[in-house]
């Protein structure tokens, strides 16, 4: 199977995936906190009935810029299997993101608002300890390329310990879980109601949806890259990732947007420069 065709399954599979584990995600959930919960397959109803529904535009700008967030994000995960440069790839995300922000700024509405602010704030608490993953990546596997790091057979988990455990803090943030669900939340405790989609409605949620399964798919993908060594390893660390994620949503409070700013530098600094400290000074890498 060529690269480029690995890619173009992502496109196809991905959504699939992405809804499964949300799936997945709910049932687990509803289990921890005594539920019965939903079927397996709910999201992918849920999504079906909001494309159905009829959509409220409150700004013309809302559409293009949710439809520029779904495609650049089909476009990070597509690259990404397709073994492309993944500092480029990481620079796609960050856009997807920034689209997504620009959506929630064309409404009125003041929880919309102030979403998008705190979304720019978790931006700006992630963004580091994801640089220091890649420099770590090329100091240990001297490219920024997938299939290069996957076919290396080097355990990155041994030489970036401290940079997986930093960047597993900040998945949180990428998954949207509590502690760190402070933009946009499925749960009743957010004070935003839905903070940055507030004001969105029927396909333009659908959208925002499927964009998510997307994303979590590939931010799985980087995941299985300090475990690419071993192919089942791997498979199980991205399935034990994702219950601890699981685990981390339902067990902590959320926090405040000061305190996730502040332990995420914390975090890159301490865990992710530490690393690579380890990695230039004493192990000759």
């Amino acid at each position: 199977m060529t690269h480029l065709s690995i890619g173009i399954a992502y496109i196809f599979l991905a959504p699939l995936v992405g809804g499964l584990l949300m799936g997945v995600d709910r049932i687990v959930s509803a289990r921890m906190q005594r539920r019965v919960g939903p079927p397996l397959l709910q999201p992918f109803y849920d999504v079906a009935k909001l494309l159905q529904k009829d959509t409220i535009i409150v700004n013309r700008l809302q559409n293009p810029a949710l439809v520029c967030h779904l495609v650049f994000m089909i476009a990070t995960g597509f690259l990404f299997f397709e073994g492309s440069d993944i500092l480029l790839i990481i620079f796609l995300l960050t856009l997807s993101a920034v689209f997504l922000v620009l959506a929630a700024y064309a409404s009125s509405s003041p929880f919309s608002h102030a979403g998008a602010e705190r979304e720019l704030i978790l931006m700006t608490a992630y963004e580091p300890m994801v640089l220091l993953m890649l420099v770590g990546f090329y100091k240990v596997i001297d490219s920024f390329s997938f299939y290069t790091i996957v076919e290396s057979g080097k355990p990155l988990i041994l030489y970036l310990p401290g940079i997986f455990i930093g960047f597993l803090y900040i998945l949180t943030m990428k998954f949207r879980k509590s502690p760190f669900d402070i933009s946009i939340s499925e749960h009743a405790h957010q004070e935003l109601v839905s903070g940055l989609t507030s004001d969105f409605s029927g396909r333009s949620i659908a959208l925002v949806n499927i964009a998510r399964w997307y994303e979590d798919v590939f931010l799985l993908g980087l995941v299985y890259l300090f475990f690419s060594f071993n192919v089942l390893g791997g498979i199980a660390a991205v399935l034990l990732t994702y219950l601890f994620e699981i685990l981390i949503d339902n067990t902590f409070a959320r926090f405040k947007w000061e305190a996730a700013l502040r332990s995420a530098w914390i975090v890159a600094l301490v865990l992710g420069g530490g690393n690579l400290v380890i990695l230039y000074a004493f192990m000759g890498v």
